[in-house]
């Protein structure tokens, strides 16, 4: 009985302590659902700051990091593209330095291992906004077939060298030549970045011609093993002759073989057996395809780094032959031809304006402010202006290049445009053309008083000097009609430089005071009658448009009529037909 009520009562004892801690954790609801709130928000709150950290080392394909990375993965897959063949087919190689290769291919294998994780974590371009979701770069890179392709050429099939021995390994690991993409990438992006792509264009193509003659060098030798070495004339010599035992001559003879045929060149011994003429067949036609393609990308390439060399011969051979032909003096010829090889000699040939053409308005305006916005801020009467007039003023800029001896601007002249010095020396010179009375530097400016057409000037918009550019001068110009055009949104932008042109025409004595007054009546009058103008061209613009659409509307129905006369004409024929027969 005992024993029986033993177990009972244990039973008991635990029904009533859970019912007390069920108690005890029941008596407060609000409090529990409080806390489990707080533990549910510091759980997600932890989850969003790991996925934070985690986006921050999202690298973008534009960034230098991401490139330099793509340098490290080019030199392991350039490892392997080059030196596991000339292993595999020299066994000599292989056996000479086996803790040296196997340490190179492990750090080999470990920057691929990295390269996965760094294709994890790089991001993309989606409807413009770089992506930089973990989660969704992850399932993307899943999707793709290179994601299979990095699996493939990680796995270590290199391990099997522990049953079939060590001198196969660099067999067991062409699968890590699945990379090649990487080294594909990274010269594509050098393009872009390098500053002489048509150089790094031909360097490229020149190491694509060693990498085959190596790879055919490799296989020739191969080739000459599975015969036997030496067996005929045609296969690699054995190595029991001294003169070709060495591993560098062994390398360097099935090079020159290579080379020999590839470039069908041919001397070199005849094939005696079936599968020699096979190979060399296969070789020849290898190299005939590869070096044809080779030599036309050669000369692309050539004819693109002279395009631009070649456009201006042809202008320069265009202007002998006119000034030839309408007799031009030869000092003047002379003077014509030395002003080209300056622009050519300095690298000035390129328009600026056809170069920029293809670039958006925003990154247009960018480069032309990053260029010119500090040079245009120099002048008096733009210093304080507003920004968006200066970046409006900066894309009227252009360049313009003056020989020994030219005349930028005379006294008395009407003066149509302004000019900023970049580089060179101008000279103020007097009446005679010999006396100079000052001498501009780069930096220096002038003209701009006389494009803004301020009423009262004692000098009436007119040159009040003499400049002489004493050798070559690059000057910036900026023509009267393109700031009156920016001048047009930025009316107080116009009052202020307008004020300004005039305090400093005061300063220097050449603004008549009593005219002012008179001028600004005459000016708003003038406003006044081409507001007027421009109203009276509307109305007339809109009657005549209500004209010509009456005008049609009465063709119309005239139309209409001329048909509807047309039908009863014929009706009534009919009927006085009908009526003469019934009669």
């Amino acid at each position: 009985m005992l024993c029986v009520c033993l177990p009972v009562f244990r039973i008991v004892s635990m029904v009533m302590t859970l019912r007390e801690w069920a108690q005890k954790k029941t008596k407060n609801p609000g409090q529990n659902a409080y806390t489990i709130k707080c533990r549910l928000a510091h759980k997600s709150l932890c989850l969003s700051v790991r996925r934070r950290k985690w986006n921050i080392v999202v690298l973008s394909p534009s960034d230098d990091a991401y490139y330099h990375w793509l340098m490290v993965i080019g030199a392991a897959v350039f490892y392997n593209w080059t030196l596991l063949v000339v292993r595999a087919c020299f066994d000599e190689l292989q056996m000479r330095n086996v803790l040296v290769w196997l340490v190179l291919d492990y750090v080999c294998d470990g920057v691929y291992i990295l390269d996965i994780a760094v294709r994890l974590h790089t991001g993309f371009l989606d409807q413009g906004l770089m992506v930089k979701d973990v989660r969704r770069l992850r399932e993307t890179y899943i999707r793709t077939l290179q994601s299979k392709l990095d699996i493939c050429s990680i796995l270590p099939t290199d391990l099997l060298y522990l049953t079939v021995g060590i001198s196969y390994t660099p067999l067991l690991r062409f699968n890590r030549l699945l990379r090649l993409p990487r080294l594909f990438e990274f010269f594509e992006r050098t393009e872009t970045r390098t500053g002489c792509p048509n150089a790094f264009r031909i360097c490229k193509l020149v190491l694509y011609i060693l990498v085959i003659i190596h790879w055919n060098a490799c296989g020739y030798y191969s080739f000459s093993k599975v015969l036997g070495l030496g067996s005929d004339s045609w296969v690699y010599p054995n190595a029991s002759d001294p003169e070709f035992g060495s591993l560098t001559r062994s390398y360097i003879y099935c090079l020159y073989w290579s080379t020999l045929t590839l470039t069908t060149i041919g001397e070199t011994p005849p094939p005696v057996r079936d599968e020699e003429y096979l190979f060399l067949i296969f070789d020849f036609l290898v190299g005939v395809l590869i070096f044809a393609s080779i030599v036309g990308n050669v000369g692309s390439m050539i004819s693109n780094m002279n395009a631009t060399r070649a456009a201006f011969q042809s202008r320069v051979d265009a202007l002998k032959h006119y000034m030839h032909f309408r007799h031009v003096s030869k000092v003047l010829e002379q003077r014509v031809i030395r002003w080209f090889d300056y622009l050519w000699s300095n690298k000035k040939t390129i328009d600026e304006q056809e170069v920029l053409r293809s670039l958006p308005n925003k990154l247009r305006a960018e480069i032309a402010i990053n260029v010119h916005l500090d040079t245009l801020k120099k002048v008096r009467i733009f210093q304080d202006c507003e920004a968006g007039l200066l970046v409006e003023l900066v894309l009227k800029l252009r360049p313009q290049v003056f020989s020994p001896g030219d005349y930028i601007c005379r006294k008395g002249d009407v003066g149509k445009e302004m000019y900023i010095i970049k580089d060179g020396r101008l000279a103020v010179v007097g009446e005679d053309g010999v006396t100079q009375l000052a001498v501009l530097t780069a930096g220096s400016c002038f003209g701009e008083i006389s494009i803004l057409n301020i009423s009262g000037s004692k000098m009436g918009n007119r040159r009040t000097a003499n400049i002489r550019s004493l050798g070559y001068s690059d000057l910036f110009c900026l023509s009267k009609q393109d700031l009156m055009e920016a001048l047009q949104e930025f009316p107080h932008a116009r009052a202020q430089l307008e004020q300004r042109g005039r305090d400093i025409l005061q300063k220097e004595g050449l603004l008549e005071e009593v005219n002012v007054s008179a001028g600004e009546e005459l000016e708003e009058k003038v406003e006044r009658l081409e507001s007027s103008l421009d109203r009276l061209q509307t109305c007339l613009a809109r009657l005549q448009s209500e004209f010509n659409s009456s005008q049609l509307r009465l063709k119309q129905r005239i139309t209409a009529l001329e048909h509807n006369i047309t039908t009863v004409s014929v009706v009534l024929s009919q009927l006085i037909y009908y009526l003469k027969r019934i009669m």
